[in-house]
């Protein structure tokens, strides 16, 4: 056995020359992959999965017993995600003659984990390293995040919440013992603000705890644990060896690839992701909610970053240039997620076709905190008050009188809840009348966020080219409607008026210059933490979202 990472010779590897062998599988050639706590042996269309015979703080699969079932719990959790992924636990046996058999029908010495095979160059870790993750495929990955979670069984929330103050705690011990690579100042400092933050935070969680919003979801949901199978986003190896580690506040489990996502320079993506998410949950306790999600991808940012740093000292010479990078970025971006960010509200206004929803979108990983803005979108509102799927149209009287008042009222009261949590909102409307303007400045204000109002402006002409060339859009708005728009009486425009006439990156450019810099990020957004100049890194599996190695 191998017991906190210290082994001899492994009792285990008879099996594992047995599932190394081609012969064992009618002649394909084999590949294995090791990990801390596992063997993987990719051959043909199957994967074998083997649970290595080890005990750590955070697991134990030292006995034939535990590693049965383990086996039979990963299966039991990733078969509600990803169906097609996971078929069986299947045995090893010992035959009368003294030979192993991968399934055989003798006495049962060690326990293995049978999934379809998949494209390992197809996880997302690796397109992302290719550059290939784009806004469709993180669409498709935020939906399939909302129903994972939907389909996920409400965990022992109370017990979670009291662990998380054990995660900062844990976090803040491992970055100290680290002191020759993390400064200790910033350790102190992203202690003092996670333990303020997650005090200031309790009594919202403990109401998410109450609504059930606490669940067994995936844990370790990190790009690499995610492959484009059939083209789709597919997550894959939930943990299963511990309860409360792989449980969380749904936010959290998110929080773990939006921060993925921000680490590896694509802000963008996880705002793409974050948006979605968010609409498709459509879940109003999110909006206060939110609140949290700085804070929790700080702690998986912190986690990272100790994970990381703890295979410094028994990595190869030459890798650990690569994982000391590689962990200052993960400790740089925990305490960037902590850094107090004023919450804005921007309003984006304008007749139909000024391209006031693709500036919405655009302007929206420029804002803070991280990931940036929650985008609130009238046309997406109007479709939910009426219960009816994005791409429905709607009657016209769903336009008219009371209605399109208390769609208005649903917009101000949405951002000032997602203000009041202390994040920025976008909220993207019409906002003809003076009286909706009124209203959502008053929102902003009475939250206590920043407030900017743009109005876009563009020609008849170019409204209608634009509307004509909309395929699958929310809007209902067509040629008609922009004309009979056009004899709008606007009255008192106290907000800055934006001549969108041009193209959608002359529009945002023009844009970010107008809005205040006390409300938006930096250009660029955040700096890609994958710079040019960093030593390549070294091939190792992305590490266990585990909470301590000691």
């Amino acid at each position: 056995m191998i017991e906190d990472g210290k082994s001899s010779k492994s009792s285990q590897d008879r099996v594992f020359d047995l599932l190394e062998a081609p012969s064992t599988h009618g002649g394909t050639e084999v590949r294995r992959i090791d990990t801390h706590a596992a063997s993987v042996f990719l051959a043909g269309n199957t994967a074998y999965k083997i649970k290595r015979d080890v005990r750590f703080p955070f697991l134990d699969y030292s006995s034939l017993a535990k590693r049965q079932a383990a086996c039979q719990s990963e299966i039991d959790v990733n078969k509600r995600f990803a169906p097609d992924l996971y078929r069986r636990v299947i045995p090893i046996t010992q035959e009368p003659d003294g030979s192993l058999k991968l399934d055989g029908h003798g006495h049962p010495v060690e326990w293995v984990v049978e999934m379809a095979r998949f494209d390992e160059d197809q996880t997302l870790d690796r397109l992302a390293d290719k550059g290939s993750l784009d806004t469709p495929l993180c669409l498709k990955l935020a939906q399939n995040i909302a129903k994972m979670h939907e389909l996920a069984t409400a965990a022992d929330g109370a017990a979670w919440l009291k662990a998380l103050g054990r995660f900062v705690d844990q976090n803040t011990q491992a970055l100290n013992e680290q002191n020759d690579l993390f400064d200790a100042r910033s350790v102190q400092i992203l202690d003092e603000r996670s333990r303020s933050t997650l005090s200031r935070l309790t009594p919202i969680l403990k109401r998410r705890v109450e609504l059930h919003l606490v669940r067994r979801g995936h844990g370790d949901l990190h790009l690499g644990n995610i492959a484009l199978v059939d083209g789709e986003p597919i997550a894959f190896d939930a943990i299963e060896f511990d309860p409360i580690i792989a449980s969380g506040d749904v936010l959290y489990d998110l929080a773990f690839l939006l921060m993925d996502l921000i680490e590896r320079g694509h802000v963008e993506l996880s705002n793409v992701v974050m948006n979605e998410y968010f609409s498709k949950a459509r879940r109003d306790a999110d909006l206060d909610g939110i609140a949290a999600l700085p804070f929790f991808m700080s702690v998986r940012a912190a986690i990272r970053a100790k994970v990381t740093a703890a295979r410094f000292e028994k990595a190869e010479h030459a890798d650990r240039p690569a994982i000391k990078t590689a962990a200052l970025r993960y400790f740089r971006l925990a305490c960037e997620l902590m850094q107090p960010a004023q919450a804005a509200v921007i309003c984006t206004g304008g007749l139909s076709g000024t391209g006031k929803s693709v500036l919405a979108r655009s302007l929206a990983p420029n804002l803070l905190p991280l990931p940036g803005a929650l985008i609130l979108r009238s046309d997406v509102e109007r479709k939910a008050m009426f219960n009816v799927p994005e791409t429905q149209s709607l009657p016209p009287e769903a336009y008219e009188g009371d209605t399109s008042t208390r769609l208005y009222e649903v917009l101000c009261e949405k951002a000032g809840r997602i203000a009041r949590s202390g994040h920025s909102v976008i909220v993207d409307a019409v906002f003809a009348k003076p009286a909706e303007r009124a209203a959502i400045e008053s929102a902003a204000r009475a939250a206590g966020a920043n407030f900017f109002g743009l109005f876009l402006t563009a020609p008849l002409d170019v409204r209608l080219k634009r509307i004509r060339g909309r395929l699958g859009d929310v809007s209902d708005a067509d040629a008609a409607v922009a004309r009979q728009q056009d004899s709008y009486e606007l009255g008192k425009m106290n907000w800055t008026l934006l001549d969108a006439s041009g193209s959608p990156v002359d529009t945002l450019a023009t844009a970010r210059e107008l809005i205040p810099n006390g409300i938006k990020a930096p250009e660029p957004p955040l700096p890609s933490t994958r710079r040019s100049e960093d030593p390549p890194a070294p091939d190792l599996q992305p590490p266990v979202d585990t909470q301590s190695f000691r």
